[in-house]
């Protein structure tokens, strides 16, 4: 058992899901921020198990399937009805690890969702989405397809990823949307415009990733200028040249009102979040014990109007430099048209 305080559980949205007040990303475990160690990755689901949380997200394509087998192998000995699965879907990669688009045919749904039962080692998922919206398939009928899994007792709730408004309620007359999973964070705000609005008009939670935008803000990259290969920071706009040197003095400048706070700077990034709302659920991409334990911590840190006025005046919300994915991904994203 871990010393980690409990965290509290909200409802998502208008399901009948509760859900802790933070939930852990199993995308960091399968090798997106480089390597990382199978043993680590286990210990810290079931740390995040045994601090009350109890959703856990992954993909399908994450390492081509392996971090869902890894997710599998860590819940084999825990009870099932204690753990939210989230699980997205529809990513095509070659043998080589590039992108070739998104298929969310509903043949293609359902063919999806049964390798994924197969890895993860369950009869059924919580929360069953596309990673991303596919130009080529009406989101009605993905949706439908969705619906029958829910009727065939394969899937719980239906979620959505990286959609806007519009979509939202399109799929939204086809089937109630949980949750829509989207980046949310002090640099990454273009959801508040229009998709958080239409997503509390229709009941729909929000699972927001990024929070911490991939370590940026964090003491973990502070004075790091070069990123392993296969790290996706390698390769992301955020992270490069000049952009990253006017990102890090934003990071600077909030790490002198953590430091003032007694928190570290992923805490305050977190809290941050949590302050937005109670329908609003960070997942946090934690790959070992320590880093769960610190995003838990975030938990018990209330700030109050004047220190989120604070924060938000040292960080702007147009001072980021850079797109939070290169041209090609920003391309795929509906939630950015």
């Amino acid at each position: 058992m871990t010393n980690t305080p409990q965290v509290p559980t909200v409802a998502l949205g208008t399901s009948n899901l509760t859900v802790s007040r933070i939930g852990l990303g199993g995308m960091g475990m399968s090798g997106v921020y480089g390597d990382s160690d199978e043993k680590d990755s286990i210990a810290t689901i079931h740390a995040a198990l045994d601090a009350g949380i109890n959703m856990i997200d992954t993909g399908d394509f994450y390492a081509f399937g392996h971090n869902e087998m890894l997710i599998g192998r860590a819940l084999r000995e825990v009870d099932r009805d204690k753990v939210l699965l989230s699980v997205k879907f529809g990513g095509m990669r070659t043998p080589d690890g590039a992108w070739t688009g998104f298929d969310t045919r509903p043949a293609a749904v359902k063919n999806f969702v049964a390798y994924s039962l197969q890895r993860l080692g369950v009869d059924y998922i919580d929360i069953y989405r596309p990673a991303r919206l596919d130009p080529n398939v009406p989101i009605e009928d993905t949706i439908g397809a969705i619906a029958e899994l829910v009727e065939g007792g394969y899937v719980r709730q239906v979620g959505l990823s990286e959609i806007g408004s519009e979509t939202l309620r399109r799929a939204n007359a086809v089937h109630p949307i949980t949750d829509l999973q989207i980046e949310y964070s002090l640099i990454s705000r273009g959801i508040e415009a229009d998709i958080l609005p239409t997503a509390r008009e229709l009941g729909v939670g929000i699972t927001a990733y990024g929070v911490l935008s991939r370590g940026l803000l964090s003491d973990s990259v502070r004075g790091r200028r070069e990123f392993a290969r296969n790290d996706f920071r390698a390769h992301s706009p955020r992270f490069q040249g000049e952009n990253l040197d006017r990102n890090l003095t934003l990071v600077d400048a909030l790490a002198q009102i953590a430091e003032n706070r007694g928190v570290s700077v992923a805490q305050l990034a977190i809290a941050w979040v949590l302050a937005q709302g109670d329908d609003i659920v960070p997942v946090i991409g934690a790959r070992t014990v320590e880093r769960l334990t610190e995003a838990v911590g975030a938990i018990g840190v209330k700030l109050t109007a004047e220190e989120l006025a604070t924060v938000e005046r040292a960080v702007p919300s147009d001072a980021v430099a850079g797109t939070r994915y290169a041209a090609a991904q920003m391309a795929m994203l509906d939630s950015e048209r």
